[in-house]
């Protein structure tokens, strides 16, 4: 299933760009680096923001769950066809022969406002491949990904979407700071709201209770 029919079948209306969790009314914004141990020990930091959002992931996804691994890259005045596969789809799955089913489609810019005219020239390059969890180096995909903003490698600049086909799941990491899970269902994010309530950022945590006011 393509990316497109999944989103309109299941999150209709919602665009797959950051940020998602003020895109949409179901969904909880979780905080993985603490701001205030960055600059008095960025090792135990950077310990931090992998721990949460690896067990953050191993939460929301199991290994045989089908997932759908969207990248949106951003490559400004390239043609289609001088555009790479980028490196996360080399580099982080393991089944290589899944990479045949990579599938790249140029969209208009994404962060482009309804009522604004797009930049011809500025497109987002759209990723996507179908997959089990079991197929992804998660561990070290996610890592990469927090890495974006901090000159640390490996790092993975674009935007990463995992989507749980099943489950009616999908989330990102925005970068060290922390990340956005939002589904079609407050009783699919029941659990993970009670389990982690302490990493929810505390900026956004009255919004997020509200949601699931009823439920718990």
């Amino acid at each position: 299933m393509s990316v497109d029919q999944y989103m309109k079948d299941h999150f209709p209306s919602l665009i797959l760009r950051p940020p998602l969790f003020y895109s949409w009314d179901i969904g909880i914004r979780f905080e993985l680096g603490d701001p205030h141990l960055y600059d008095v020990d960025k090792n135990q930091y950077m310990d931090r923001v992998y721990s949460r959002s690896i067990e953050l992931f191993k939460e929301l996804f199991v290994k045989d769950d089908d997932l759908l691994l969207v990248t949106n890259a951003y490559f400004a005045y390239k043609l289609k066809n001088q555009i790479k596969k980028v490196n996360l789809y080399r580099r982080y799955i393991k089944n290589r022969q899944i990479l045949w089913n990579l599938k790249l489609n140029v969209i208009p810019d994404i962060f482009a406002e309804p009522d604004e005219i797009p930049d011809e020239d500025n497109k987002t390059y759209r990723f996507q491949i179908a997959c089990k969890v079991s197929d992804l180096d998660y561990l070290n995909l996610i890592k990469a990904i927090c890495n974006k903003d901090l000159g640390t490698k490996p790092s993975i600049k674009h935007d990463v979407f995992f989507i749980n086909l099943g489950k009616g799941i999908i989330f990102h990491i925005y970068d060290d700071r922390g990340c956005d899970v939002v589904s079609n269902s407050t009783s699919v994010l029941k659990n993970i709201f009670i389990k982690y309530n302490d990493w929810i950022l505390n900026y956004d945590r009255e919004s997020i209770n509200k949601i699931f006011e009823g439920i718990i």
